[in-house]
């Protein structure tokens, strides 16, 4: 079994979605075979008073589909418009 660490860029519709609320649901968001890194999850500006979630996650690389099947779910939350791997590297 091997694993790796993605970060994504979660970023919502408007400046009404509560990012809060979202990092809290997170854990009961991701599918299986994936576990939220706390610790590097936060909120960060994007651009005029725009805020987005940065989330770190830990990924088991040997089910085949789970990348997809995280960016399903993330997609999936309301209010949340893109998502966006910006790195990933091994575990």
């Amino acid at each position: 079994m091997g694993q790796i660490v993605s970060t994504y860029d979660i970023l919502p519709e408007s400046t009404d979605i509560d990012l809060k609320k979202i990092m809290a649901d997170l854990p009961n968001i991701i599918p299986e075979g994936v576990k939220l890194i706390e610790d590097d999850t936060k909120i960060a500006p994007v651009a005029f008073g725009l805020m987005k979630i940065v989330a770190a996650f830990v990924i088991d690389d040997s089910i085949e589909t789970i990348g997809g099947d995280l960016e399903n779910a993330l997609t999936s939350i309301p209010g949340i418009q893109n998502v966006e791997c910006v790195s990933s590297t091994n575990y």
